[in-house]
């Protein structure tokens, strides 16, 4: 016999319902930092617009289709629905595996929310009433906080990647409760649309683990920010919700996916994560990025010398053992991006490491998998204690080079990579050098001027219209 009783929403649902709509951002060191990852990840997408697989996702679902007043896509002509235009944003920020990230139990990053959130802001925003009130920049920055909020949060202490899961899940959570506030929702219609959340198919991590390593990691987030809106979309056309779409048992999300493990919050929903995301400075995986950095100081003491040398050896913490310790062919982008190995290699041979690298004109170089074939990689036990220590955070890695003649180069030890909080003055110079150079390849004249003086000037943000921003980001029809 079933009963069938009306369940009361999961406690889950209520809590991120509860601070969505009811907690107040006051600290200005998170305003200070959503400026810099808004503008961050939106340079991150005009860099990717370089890209052929990137750039041919893009566009109208059909060919020519033409939509009055859609959502602007930065750095194209296009204008499109909210939905195809979340998909749009959300894959040119993402594409690079340059935008901001964070590092828990469960990893991601929480900028791929910006897909979904100003696409739904510029939708909203074109559509209202001239008497309304614009939606401004500073709620665009808000809502960037929570998003930010809610996946990092549920990322501590919930590892979804250890059933097979991968993190966009938490996209699709966190883009679904912001975007709920700006369509001014109901507390109980963010319940519900986050309900939808939760029960929706969930992507597999096959895609970003080898053997399947593949560009739809690339495009992963995307998919999961347009679903968000389209969940949103249902919700506020009266579809219902599925209150213990958690805790249901047999069906619910715990049982099915966790066997009944329940899905926690390690901490209030606050502005923490914001506070503390890491900012890349390299287009590279962030739990090699100070690997990278130390290859990088060690390519002086090393070039021209790679054929003399006997014995790499690499000390890293456990999540880039299980990540992207990779040996074997690298059979594309994706698959490079994701190896260890192949990135200490670059920065041994080139002194750098930018987004090219990843091509396979690059990557026919035969010096390459030399030097990987000479990688001994381990586990550091104290670099892993560190990296889920809440007060280091840190994401280590030691890289030391041996030559035949038996001398060797220093062992390069560092704990905490440009984009950590506690290098974030370091790292300021490095950050708006990566944002000009992906704003001057694209866009002309005082356009070109315009957009740096957002990284300049965070002020301008404050009061803006988000149709005026967006304005900012068009290109002419070709």
């Amino acid at each position: 016999m079933i009963e069938n009783s009306a369940p009361k929403p999961d406690l889950l649902l209520e809590k991120i319902a509860d601070y969505v709509h009811d907690y107040t951002i006051v600290s200005e060191t998170a305003f200070q930092t959503a400026h810099l990852a808004l503008l961050d990840s939106l340079g991150c997408g005009i860099q990717a617009l370089k890209e052929k697989l990137c750039f041919q996702l893009l566009g109208p679902w059909v060919e020519g289709m033409k939509v009055p007043l859609g959502v602007r896509v930065p750095g194209t002509h296009f204008s499109l629905d909210p939905i195809k235009a979340a998909f749009d944003i959300g894959c040119l920020i993402r594409w690079l595996d340059y935008n901001d990230t964070w590092l828990a139990k469960e990893w991601g990053h929480p900028s791929d929310n910006l897909g979904a959130i100003l696409a739904a802001a510029d939708f909203l925003n074109q559509r209202q009433a001239a008497s309304d009130p614009p939606l401004t920049m500073h709620q665009v920055l808000e809502a960037m906080i929570k998003a930010y909020e809610i996946q990092g949060i549920l990322a501590l202490e919930n590892a979804f990647n250890e059933v097979g899961l991968d993190h966009v899940l938490l996209v699709k959570i966190a883009s679904t409760a912001v975007l709920s506030v700006l369509f001014k929702f109901s507390k109980s219609q963010t319940i519900d649309a986050l309900s939808q959340a939760w029960i929706d198919g969930h992507s597999l991590r096959t895609y970003r683990q080898a053997p399947n390593t593949g560009p739809r990691k690339s495009w992963a987030a995307a998919d999961a920010s347009s679903r968000a809106m389209f969940l949103c979309w249902v919700t506020e056309h009266g579809q219902p919700g599925y209150l213990s779409a958690l805790t249901a048992k047999r069906f619910g999300f715990q049982d099915v996916y966790l066997k009944g493990k329940e899905v926690v919050l390690a901490q209030p929903l606050e502005n923490y994560v914001m506070e503390n995301i890491l900012f890349k400075v390299v287009p590279a995986e962030f739990h090699a990025q100070t690997a990278v950095e130390a290859a990088i100081r060690l390519y002086p003491g090393v070039k021209n010398k790679w054929d003399k040398i006997a014995k790499i050896k690499i000390k890293t913490q456990s999540p880039a053992m299980r990540i992207i310790h990779k040996t074997g062919p690298l059979l594309n982008y994706a698959d490079r991006d994701h190896c260890l190995e192949y990135m200490v290699a670059i920065g041994l041979l080139f002194g750098r490491l930018e987004a090219s690298h990843y091509q396979d004109e690059t990557a026919k170089d035969p010096r390459i998998d030399n030097l990987r074939a000479k990688m001994e990689v381990k586990e550091d036990p104290e670099f892993s204690r560190e990296y889920l220590d809440k007060e280091s955070r840190s994401v280590a890695n030691s890289v030391q080079v041996f030559f035949e003649d038996g001398s060797h180069t220093e062992e390069i030890v560092i704990h905490y990579p440009y984009g950590h909080k506690r290098r974030r003055d370091e790292m300021m110079g490095l950050l708006k050098a990566k944002y000009v150079s992906g704003i001057q390849g694209h866009f002309l004249g005082e356009q070109s001027e315009k957009l740096i003086q957002f990284w300049d000037t965070p002020g301008l943000l404050t009061k803006m219209p988000v149709k005026t921003f967006m304005d900012q980001w068009v290109v002419k029809s070709p």
